[in-house]
Order: C-alpha cells, then structure tokens, then sequence
C-alpha cells in the first residue's frame, strides 16, 4: 500500500476571508479589535461587505484544518487529508480550491440547503477579530464518514488529528476513528481546542479518552478540564500527569502537550513532565496564539508522521 495521505484530520472546514481593514470598519459591526464570535444576525453582511470593501485573501481555515494545512507544509507531497462539512455554493469552490493549492485533500459533505462555514478575519495592525458564521461545518454525519471511499480514507491512515470543536458536531464519527486507530495500532491524536469544551462536552472527551494517544491544549483548556472533572490543582503540569495517567484502551502511554502562550509549553509523559521554552518572534510582530498554536500542533503531528522539508524554505525571524 502506499504511504500517501498517511495524515488525517477531520472538524469544521471554514472559509476564512482575510483583510487589512479600519477601526471605522470594526465599529459598523459593533467589534472590538480583538474579538472572536459567533456571527449573529447583525454581522451576516460582514463577509459580501468586506470583499466589496478591502483586497481580501481567501484562505482554507478552521482549526484542524490550518494544522493540517500547516503539516502538509512540511511533509511530502500527498500526505494529508480533512474530512468536515460544506455547503453547495462559490464558498465552498473557492474552500477547495485553496486547500488543494496548499497539498490538502479534502473529502468534504456536502450540505445543499446549509452555506459553507465562514470566518472573517479582520486585521488592524498587530490585531486581529474573528467573526465565525459555521453554518454547514455543524452539519457533518457519520454516514458520510461509514461510506465505502470515505472510510477508505481512514483505514489507509496511519495517525489522527481531531479538533475538539469536533466534539460538538460529529462525536460519533471522531469515536469510529478513534477505535479504528486503537484496533490497527495507528496514532489518534486531540486537542481540547477551547475551554468550554471539557466544561460543556466532557461525557465526549471521556469517551475518546481512553484512545487517546497525544492530547494537546493550551493552559486555559486544561484550568477548565481542571475544574470540569474536579482534579483538585490548577498546576498544568500536575493537569497533564493526571490526564497522561488516565486509562487507556491500547498498551501505548498517552503524552500531553500544553501550550503556554509566551510561556514554556509542559509535555507529560509516563509519569514525568519536561518543559520547553518558546522562541520569541520579532518584537513589533504579532501571530495571533490561535494561528501560532495551529502551527505548533502541526509541527507535533509532524514529527511523528515524518517530515520533510518544504522546496522553498522561508526566511523566518526570530
């Protein structure tokens, strides 16, 4: 068998429309310049507004799928696949299209009465609002994920990336994968991806638990799955040993990586933790934490799926 798309992952495909706009702009819409909300009825013109506006960037977002975006960067060419839900309509066109420019297969249902998932990403400076309508992404089902070329998919995979706003949309469908990879020996790895997930889908991360093989968050996720099951300390080092500790469905120990903003990231692994400090980028800079922890899961994920490095290497400064 070949060891192309050796990477999967799967959660809420968006079309995220970038632009450099104004603080006149943000105040039409009532947003500061640091928001990150759910789009309500009042914000629904934000997205034709702004491409009629500003120069916008298309961009294949959603969390799981910028990581997998991210790892394809650095891997060989064909080694990654997402899986979510779209609509029928030009947004879903230009989501494919600029995921495929990036290396990314995408097998995505197809929703026909729901519009694709969008996210406006609205940049003044060195800040950045998100405004998130997710539409068809809340639509995914597991019938898609059970049909024959879809599964196939998961059974040619070799290692697993679940969003944990996954959790919240497709919980079956991420339990198949999760016990597919335990029975065939195969890496599952998840992110609790924001705190109110261990606050409002526990029973979700308890079931996958147990298949869990690398666990990611950050330390707010991990304060809140804390309080959530009731660990006693607000350590995050202590948080990751208690969850690395949990039992498990397979002989393999569970690592855990929880990111720290600025701060050191903790790993936990049998029984020990180990501490990394984050390189600082160029003061002036900005990349907003949840694009900077995108790209560091996909740095994970990568390691041990097997990198490579890109043709045209970036000049990147620290």
């Amino acid at each position: 068998m070949s060891d192309e798309y050796i990477l999967l992952g799967m959660e809420n495909p968006l079309l995220d429309i970038s632009a450099v706009v104004d603080d006149k702009f943000l105040a039409k819409y009532g947003l500061g310049a640091n928001d990150a909300i759910l789009a309500e009825q009042k914000h629904m013109g934000i997205y034709e507004d702004m491409t009629k506006t500003f120069k916008v960037e298309y961009l294949a977002g959603g969390a799981a799928q910028n990581t997998l975006r991210g790892a394809q960067y650095m891997m060989p060419a064909k080694s990654t696949v997402y899986i979510g839900c779209v609509g029928k309509d030009d947004a879903a066109q230009i989501l494919q299209r600029e995921a495929a420019k990036d290396g990314l297969l995408t097998d995505y249902l197809v929703d026909e009465a729901t519009p694709t998932g969008r996210c406006a990403v609205l940049i003044t400076t060195a800040h950045r609002s998100l405004v998130t309508d997710l539409a068809a992404a809340n639509n995914y089902k597991i019938a898609h994920l059970k049909q024959p070329q879809v599964w196939a998919r998961v059974e040619k995979a070799k290692y697993y990336y679940i969003g944990g706003y996954f959790l919240t949309v497709s919980p079956d469908s991420a339990l198949a994968v999760a016990q597919h990879a335990a029975e065939n020996g195969k890496t599952f790895t998840m992110n609790l991806s924001a705190p109110f997930i261990p606050k409002f889908f526990g029973q979700h991360i308890d079931e996958l638990m147990p298949y869990v093989d690398v666990l990611f968050g950050n330390e707010s996720e991990a304060d809140a799955y804390a309080d959530a099951k009731a660990i006693g300390t607000h350590d995050v080092a202590e948080i990751a040993l208690h969850i690395a500790a949990l039992p498990k469905k397979t002989g393999k120990p569970r690592l855990v990586v929880f990111t720290q903003g600025i701060h050191p990231t903790v790993v936990a692994f049998e029984g020990k933790t180990w501490t990394y400090p984050i390189i600082k980028f160029v003061q002036g800079k900005s990349i907003p934490q949840s694009v900077a922890g995108g790209l560091y899961l996909a740095s994970v994920v990568v390691q041990m799926s097997g990198p490579t490095y890109p043709k045209d290497a970036p000049d990147f400064k620290f």
